[in-house]
């Protein structure tokens, strides 16, 4: 085997590896996508625990038809649960941000407020049904 084709080889390989690497680093980011927001949303909860109970315990349809009901009344209980701890930690942050707005510069009121509509943007675009009367915070 001559020098030439032993380098183009060794080149051949790094680069299927490289090439290897980008694809599996790819592939592992959008099934983590999926995993964490899939896993995370609050408005399928009730489904997923039906799904969960019904395979988990090998579920006759008539069963699954009886506990749907308590299922239901329990994923609503904790949506409102969600629903008010994501409204006192709204009013806790808002809260601290009023005290903290007494010791700062208007520059860093006006950049703290910038922070706060950020926040409400980014809420209300992934959350939209979460806060429907939220107003911005006043300024002191």
């Amino acid at each position: 085997m001559n020098q030439a084709l032993k380098w183009k080889l060794i080149a051949g390989f790094i680069l299927v590896f490289v090439a290897g690497g980008i694809s599996g680093a790819f592939l592992g980011g959008l099934y983590a996508r999926h995993l964490f927001f899939g896993f995370h949303r609050p408005e399928l909860i009730g489904a997923r625990m039906k799904e969960r109970l019904r395979a988990e315990l090998n579920l006759t349809p008539e069963q699954v038809a009886k506990i749907s009901p308590i299922i239901d009344k329990t994923a609503a209980q904790l949506r409102d649960i969600r629903r008010d701890t994501a409204r006192r930690v709204h009013e806790t942050i808002a809260e601290a941000h009023r005290q903290m707005a007494t010791n700062l510069s208007d520059e860093q009121r006006q950049k703290l407020q910038q922070i706060e509509e950020r926040h409400r943007r980014w809420r209300h675009h992934r959350f939209p049904h979460e806060f429907p009367g939220e107003s911005p915070a006043p300024s002191p």
